[in-house]
């Protein structure tokens, strides 16, 4: 903890004292912009500041079979800090970028994005380096702020999402065709990995943009990930799209003797005014004493019935904030921006002598945008685990981030 406290202590001195440098000559700008920004007047300088807080409240039932196979569920509801996060972001001397992204979950201090970075580098474009985002899967790299259900799809759960290690991307013919290559280290979920032996991780996802105009999108992509667990072990296990579900029914358990896993993943997304569609499918290749191949993938439609639309930020961030047309005011009556949504998605852990299960999950899904930086969500999950029996789940989240 107090190395956590020094680094970022250390980060506020130097961009601070990069900063004071420049006022005299260069005067700053500090503004709300969703977001606290300083900017100097060239903007060589910049520094933001915000967090998350996401409030989760869930609701559990399952038939009588699951009872039989798993055990009757120990809770019926539950709640939690789902996210509370704070961070610090800069560009210094116009090419130097850094974040410092710390989530405090579970009374738990644990690092999200803390990296830095080189900007417009000749034909490289992007070098960052510390524990960031692997280039795999759109929904993953889609800010949690941001995605449109309140739990990403359960292909999400075949790999971490972020990972210690060295980051390339770069995007060409006027940022329609996007590359990204990165070389990682098996790192847990504070950015360290002391056992890391001959592990690593690489990843890599090329993307186009074949439709891109003011009010349609057309997205497609292609990623592909060689992981060598430094343990020479791989597990998947997950909940019903359900963070606060206690209960995973579909599990691997934990695989011995791993070689290597190669996994790939398509991804599209579709959108044309207030309406979307966005699917990926995503295969792993178990290569050990014995190989094995597990599957999943999801389907989402979301329509605004308020006429907004989705915002699309960069092939690497996936989706960005929507701001309502009119914001919630009360009694002035603005209504905020109103976005229903349903979500489909299959995995099977099933693989010769590996019986880990089969869940369809159908999600429904109505978000509330007060403001563009709050949201409430209402989201509806029935899986279906087959030959065991379905779990329903009605959840909420209140949210608010800056």
């Amino acid at each position: 903890m107090k190395s956590k406290n020094l680094l970022l202590s250390l980060i506020c001195l130097v961009s601070l004292t990069a900063f004071a440098q420049e006022k005299e000559s260069n005067p700053f700008s500090f503004k709300w912009d969703n977001g606290f920004k300083l900017k100097s007047a060239d903007e060589n300088f910049q520094l933001k500041f915000g967090g998350r807080i996401m409030v989760d409240h869930a609701f559990f039932s399952q038939n009588k079979a699951l009872d039989d196979v798993y055990g009757q569920l120990l809770a019926t509801s539950a709640t939690e800090f789902r996210r509370t996060r704070i961070f610090l972001s800069g560009l210094l001397y116009k090419n130097i970028e850094f974040i410092l992204d710390l989530g405090f979950e579970s009374g738990e201090v644990a690092f999200k994005d803390v990296y830095l970075g080189i900007k417009d580098i000749p034909v490289v474009g992007t070098i960052r380096v510390g524990n960031l985002k692997e280039p795999l899967r759109f929904e993953s790299l889609t800010g949690s702020k941001y995605i449109t259900f309140m739990e990403r799809a359960v292909l999400n759960d075949f790999s971490p999402t972020r990972n210690n290690g060295i980051l390339l991307l770069n995007d060409f013919l006027k940022d329609r065709l996007s590359v990204q290559a990165g070389l990682f280290r098996n790192a847990g979920g504070n950015g360290n990995d002391l056992m890391a032996n001959n592990g690593y991780v690489f990843t890599g996802r090329l993307t186009g943009l074949p439709i891109k105009t003011e009010n349609q999108l057309l997205h497609v992509g292609l990623g592909y990930s060689f992981r060598k667990p430094g343990l020479n072990q791989y597990r998947i296990s997950a909940r019903p799209e359900a963070h606060l579900s206690n209960k995973k029914y579909i599990d691997t358990e934990l695989i011995e003797n791993v070689k290597s896993l190669n996994m790939v993943n398509f991804e599209g997304v579709f959108a044309t005014g207030p309406f979307s569609f966005q699917t990926e499918y995503l295969r792993t290749a178990l290569e050990g004493d014995t190989n094995y191949n597990f599957s999943s993938y999801y389907g989402v439609v979301s329509y605004f019935l308020t006429g907004e639309q989705k915002v699309y930020k960069s092939s690497y961030k996936g989706f960005d904030r929507v701001s309502p047309k009119n914001n919630f005011t009360g009694k002035e009556g603005g209504l905020g921006a109103w976005e229903v949504a349903l979500r489909y998605s299959n995995s099977d852990l099933n693989s010769k002598d590996i019986y880990g299960g089969k869940q369809a999950s159908i999600t429904l899904g109505l978000n509330w945008y007060l403001n563009p930086a709050t949201r409430i969500m209402f989201n509806y999950v029935n899986a279906d685990i087959k030959n065991a029996g379905n779990v329903n789940v009605f959840q909420a989240r209140f949210q608010i981030d800056f």
